[in-house]
């Protein structure tokens, strides 16, 4: 039906000219949602309870002592180290009371990991990890602590003495001056007190001090192995070559050179040295080292065979490059070392063979020595008789006498057809019995044949053969 035939029929129902409206239509009535909002407020809620169960330690967790429950691990972590910073120590004694915080105490514990531990084993989903009780270690920054009970109570406290070193002149050696303790209160009571009371969720415990010993920071034992080490550098010190100490160092020079400081943080002592005093030193070293070569001398065979060393030689030397030495010396003293090789150049010698023989030409009754094939000497000498003669043939020396008496009379006085002639010099044997000797003090002449078979010379001359001859030098008699 359209608007127009509704109007119509509006007036012709009223039966005059009036033109009415139609009131607007009633709305219609909105439908009511409380239940679904309540129900969308309960879920909210049951929501955030899951979330929270998530991030939140379980209710009747305690760490410590302090409770953490319903706590995220971040606020226990601050619950944690505030109950123990708040903790309050009472020093109870005659001289009354004092009172220490354990923040004042530097006293500490990992907070941070008890508290994700707490979180990790008692999260607040697992009823069953709920209402329970976790222990702490505390610890006390020794150095915080004493500082502070010896500010609130010094007539419990004394300094310990550190032991000391010093070189005495008039032995020449470092000496130890023994430690002494100190005494102090026992922290290892102040500490178990921390922790009674901070697992038992008091704020205060109180506490009879303990006294207890406090060492030095240098003990008598390290002085004393300090300077026995000090004195055992001076023992060697020097500057050496391979094996060789060439030029000793004094003991009070060396004492000079060094500083011994107490290290208090490390327990020892701190050994320095001066580079430029040692300096000086090395500056010397080439006109106390420096040396020529001193050439050598063998005697041999003719076969070339080394009898005997007639000057032993000598290498010569010389100081090298010696830069930096002064500094790598002052490096070795602060490590305990005092020996130091000094770099050198050897200069071999040069070493002579003197090839020695000798020849007795029977004949011309002379004697001839031979020196790397040269003529060097010849002697007139006396040689034996025809009925007791000089043996002839290739021998070489054999042995050496200073003096003896010669003939079988001088040693037994019984013997038939003998003779004995006392304190005959310079003999060197080269034959069963036969030898070249002295014989200035029975012989007027030499020339002839007149001996027992030996080879006579005179005293200088025997004595010539007998220092320049060696074992196994060649001798070669002939007519």
């Amino acid at each position: 039906m359209t608007d127009v035939a509704t109007e119509s029929q509006a007036e012709e129902a009223s039966g005059d000219d009036a033109v009415y409206a139609w009131a607007p239509a009633e709305p219609k009535a909105k439908k009511k949602h409380t239940a679904v909002w309540i129900g969308a407020a309960a879920g909210t809620a049951v929501v955030g309870l899951v979330v929270s169960s998530l991030v939140l330690i379980a209710p009747g967790t305690t760490v410590a002592g302090v409770p953490v429950g319903w706590l995220t691990p971040g606020a226990a972590e601050d619950a944690i180290a505030q109950s123990l910073a708040e903790t309050t120590v009472v020093l109870t004694g005659d001289g009354g009371e004092v009172e220490l915080t354990g923040a004042e105490l530097g006293a500490t514990v990992d907070a941070q990991a008890l508290a994700e531990a707490a979180f990790a084993e008692h999260p607040m989903w697992n009823v069953t990890s709920w209402f329970q009780t976790t222990g702490a270690e505390v610890e006390l920054d020794a150095a915080t602590a004493t500082a502070a009970l010896s500010e609130v109570v010094p007539q419990l406290y004394s300094e310990p003495v550190d032991a000391t070193l010093s070189f005495d002149p008039a032995t020449a050696s470092y000496a130890a001056a023994p430690a002494a303790a100190g005494t102090g209160i026992d922290l290892a009571t102040v500490q178990a007190a921390l922790q009674d009371a901070l697992l038992s969720g008091a704020k205060s415990v109180d506490l009879a001090p303990v006294a207890t010993e406090i060492p030095a920071d240098i003990s008598t034992e390290t002085a004393q192995a300090t300077a026995a080490q000090l004195n055992g550098m001076l023992d060697t010190a020097g500057f050496y070559v391979g094996e060789e100490r060439t030029v000793p160092i004094d003991r009070a020079t060396l004492a000079g050179w060094l500083s011994i400081a107490p290290d208090a943080d490390n327990g020892a002592f701190e050994i320095t040295a001066d580079a430029a005093a040692i300096q000086t030193m090395v500056d010397g070293l080439p006109a106390a080292i420096n040396r020529a070569a001193v050439n050598g001398a063998v005697i041999t065979n003719s076969a070339g065979k080394v009898l005997r060393e007639e000057a032993p030689g000598m290498s010569g030397r010389e100081v090298g490059d010696t830069s930096g030495m002064a500094s790598e010396a002052a490096a070795q003293l602060a490590a305990g070392n005092a020996v130091f090789q000094t770099p050198v150049t050897e200069i071999a010698p040069v070493v002579t063979t003197l090839a020695r023989t000798v020849e007795v030409d029977l004949s011309s009754q002379t004697a001839h020595l031979f020196e790397n094939g040269n003529l060097i000497r010849s002697y007139t000498i006396s040689s034996g008789r025809d009925a007791t003669p000089t043996p002839t043939g290739r021998f070489t020396v054999n042995a050496y006498t200073r003096i003896q008496d010669m003939g079988a009379l001088c040693y037994n006085p019984a013997a038939q057809n003998s003779y004995c002639t006392e304190d005959v010099p310079w003999i060197t044997w080269f034959a069963p019995d036969i030898a070249f000797h002295g014989a200035s003090s029975f012989r007027s002449a030499l020339g002839f044949q007149q001996s027992h078979g030996c080879v006579n010379m005179w005293d200088a001359d025997a004595k010539f053969v007998y220092d320049w001859t060696a074992r196994g030098t060649e001798v070669w008699v002939h007519s």
